[in-house]
């Protein structure tokens, strides 16, 4: 398993000149994707979950692209590139516009670790996925990107009917029904978009069964994993189940 996780970072790091260029570049589309999401708190008003999740979007869209046009390399030096800016932002801390843009008030006093968590389980379920699913990994960023993204959203518009989730220090976590089916729907444009992406997978009459049962997958997925660790479960169960099925 070590020399697994070994051989795929000197196997997939990014030549010198891509990392003299698409590093400045990646670092600063990351800052720009975060800036935003802070504004539309701070400024337009928008709640947490709405901003949290525009940032969460537009990195794994963003990912999903860079990887598809530049491989997997390039997606290892954006994803490094966006480690740097999540650092940066929690080590401003509250107030920040960028801590605050990821910073739920529900998850005091351990916001901290509800922005530290999900980013060591995209990180996780990104290399387990690259390493063990090869480009199927597409799978996992847009359920993930995508599903997920509105799940949050949904749930605090819309969501009348909740129900707890596991969850980590003492911080009780709710999901909802409303949230949980438009993942699921998010997953049924998802899936479709990503295997046209991925080499290894392609749609057929088959997939008219197949995608709405991986995407009912991804949205129970979803519905049961830990407060702050669906980032890992969303991107590793669906790769999997999508080289199974698809």
């Amino acid at each position: 398993m070590v020399e697994k996780f070994l051989s795929f970072f000197v196997d997939n790091f990014p030549p010198w000149w891509a990392i003299a260029l698409g590093g400045p570049l990646g670092l600063i589309w990351a800052y720009l994707c975060l800036s935003f999401a802070g504004f539309l708190k701070l400024r337009k008003g928008l709640r947490t979950g709405y901003s949290r999740k525009t940032f969460h979007f537009l990195i794994f869209a963003t990912v999903a692209v860079v990887q598809g046009i530049g491989g997997t390399s390039f997606a290892c030096l954006f994803g490094g590139m966006t480690s740097l800016v999540v650092l940066y932002a929690v080590l401003r801390g509250s107030g920040h516009p960028l801590y605050e843009a990821m910073a739920r008030e529900g998850d005091a006093p351990h916001r901290t670790y509800f922005i530290v968590a999900p980013y060591f389980a995209t990180l996780l379920g990104g290399l387990g996925s690259n390493i063990f699913f090869g480009d199927a990994v597409v799978i996992g960023y847009l359920v993930t990107g995508l599903g997920d993204a509105v799940g949050e959203p949904v749930g605090v518009r819309f969501g009348r009917h909740k129900y707890r989730v596991p969850s980590f220090r003492g911080v009780q976590s709710r999901r909802s029904l409303e949230g949980s089916a438009a993942v699921l729907i998010a997953c049924l444009v998802a899936i479709p978009v990503a295997v046209l992406l991925c080499d290894s997978l392609a749609l057929s009459s088959r997939s008219l069964l197949t995608v709405p049962l991986l995407a009912i997958a991804c949205a129970l997925v979803e519905a049961i994993s830990p407060h702050g660790w669906d980032n890992a479960t969303m991107q590793v169960i669906p790769s999997f189940l999508a080289i199974r099925w698809l």
